[in-house]
């Protein structure tokens, strides 16, 4: 047994990890690096493996940064299946196709400025076309529901907790008469969050593949995060001020919705205008509403068979571009969500540069927010941003949510890590190179287990 790590290895984002065994090649994971702009070029960097090579593909959630890769796996010669949740698939197949549609509008953005200077053109990662192409190779599966995928290896997934239909991946192996299991955590989520099932409990493994992205800290308590949140409303309501919501259109929008529809008297939710500002994340939502089986006991409870809508009188889905400029004229009483999570694109950018230099305006950031992004930098106090080549002076106030991440903390990952009766070789992933350093010495401190940081390219035998 061989394993390459050449994603998501002393970063958090790019997911992509090569298991050799039993004479087959399996794919684990296949995600677009997110970030800078020169991280994102990276993307357009030949696979180092042949594509044709791999006999299999498990796709543990539908993050992009997990997924997004996988039509332009298939673009350059990988023709078998994508195993993933049920779930997952019907998110992927929304997400890669407007994935494909911002490669084609990128690209197009791109060439323009060539074609002026006279220079070579670009063609996109891949279309939306491809993007719809690849989805028939997808795989539906559901939880804890074994499954031979090649003669000699046998997939199960658990659910993480992170998104809707997130997986904790867990492959058996039989190589010369040894069994042998390996584990990926995938992105596993906090315990207790709305909507989701906590993370499933694995009490065995040979190989741990652990993502990090909180190893270094906890996050606030969420009796807080909500008083915190209230806050933000009242202050805005008292000034007559604007709220923002950049919110990943996947997992964070119907948390959010959620939350909203439960505190909606004690958050006085009824004196504002709330617009879904995202027709992914709209469809996304409608996907959710769909698997409602696999919810919590007390999201399933507080639904029943009632939508995000049917909770939100006030509630507004703006599906076309026509509608979305129309709110840039609303300077009071309206919460906006949108997409990018990370200020990186979509239509939260235009509500930005209509709105963050507003002193009533308020930008309420809910989610991880990478290095090099819009968002990262809002969140670490700049005073101007940049914005299509404008900068933009930052007047609004910005509000740091952290509690209502959807991954585990350090608290959390520890706690799942008890769970172990066996003492697995573990290889820490998904987090940037403080948050893998404290995590290791901090499973070091606490556990038996080896623990090792994977680095970009490296590979390890068994």
């Amino acid at each position: 047994m061989n394993l390459t790590f050449y994603g998501a290895a002393g970063e958090v984002t790019g997911s992509c990890y090569l298991l050799e065994a039993a004479g087959s090649r399996v794919l684990i994971e296949c995600g677009l690096i997110q970030g800078s702009a020169k991280d994102e070029a990276r993307n357009h960097e030949p696979f180092p493996f042949d594509p044709a090579s791999i006999d299999a593909v498990i796709l543990s959630h539908s993050h992009i940064d997990h997924s997004g890769r996988i039509p332009y796996l298939i673009k350059s010669g990988y023709s078998g299946p994508v195993y993933s949740h049920r779930a997952s698939v019907d998110l992927c197949e929304i997400m890669l196709r407007d994935s494909g549609f911002i490669q084609e509008k990128d690209a197009e953005w791109e060439n323009r400025k060539r074609e002026r200077k006279g220079l070579d053109l670009v063609e996109p990662l891949y279309t939306a076309k491809d993007a719809d192409a690849a989805i028939t190779s997808f795989k539906p599966l559901d939880y804890k529901s074994a499954q031979k995928i090649l003669p000699n290896i046998e997939l199960c997934l658990h659910d993480a907790g992170h998104i809707l239909g997130s997986s904790i991946v867990e492959l058996n192996v039989t190589e010369n008469g040894i069994n042998k299991k390996l584990v990926f955590s995938g992105d596993l989520g906090q315990s207790g969050i709305p909507i989701l099932r906590d993370p499933a409990i694995i009490k065995s493994a040979d190989i741990l593949l652990l993502e990090s992205t909180y190893g270094d800290r906890c996050h606030k308590d969420q009796r807080a995060t909500y008083l915190e949140i209230e806050d933000v409303f009242s202050e805005a309501n008292s000034k007559s001020g604007i709220i923002l919501i950049p919110a990943f259109a996947v997992g964070r929008t119907q948390e959010i919705l959620y939350l909203f529809a439960k505190h909606y008297e004690e958050w006085g939710l009824g004196r504002w205008k709330i617009f879904l500002d995202s027709p992914l994340a709209i469809r996304a939502t409608e996907v959710y509403e769909k698997h409602h089986r696999i919810y919590d006991k007390e999201a399933a409870a507080f639904y029943g068979k009632a939508g995000f809508k049917d909770l939100l009188p006030n509630l507004r889905y703006t599906r076309t571009s026509e509608e979305s400029m129309q709110l840039n004229r609303i300077h009071s009483g309206a919460i906006i969500i949108a997409g990018s999570g990370m200020c990186t694109g979509g239509r939260i950018k235009h509500h930005l540069k209509h709105n963050a230099w507003r002193n009533h305006a308020h930008v309420m950031m809910v989610g991880y927010q990478a290095h090099g992004t819009t968002g990262r930098a809002l969140v670490d106090g700049a005073s101007e941003i940049t914005l299509w080549g404008e900068t933009i002076r930052v007047a609004a106030q910005v509000h740091t949510i952290g509690g209502l991440s959807a991954h585990g903390d350090q608290h959390d990952l520890l706690a799942w890590l008890e769970h172990f009766e066996s003492s697995p070789q573990i290889y820490l992933v998904h987090g940037e190179t403080e948050a893998l350093s404290k995590f290791k010495s901090k499973i070091e401190d606490n556990f038996t287990h080896k623990v090792t940081i994977a680095e970009p390219g490296m590979s390890v035998s068994y």
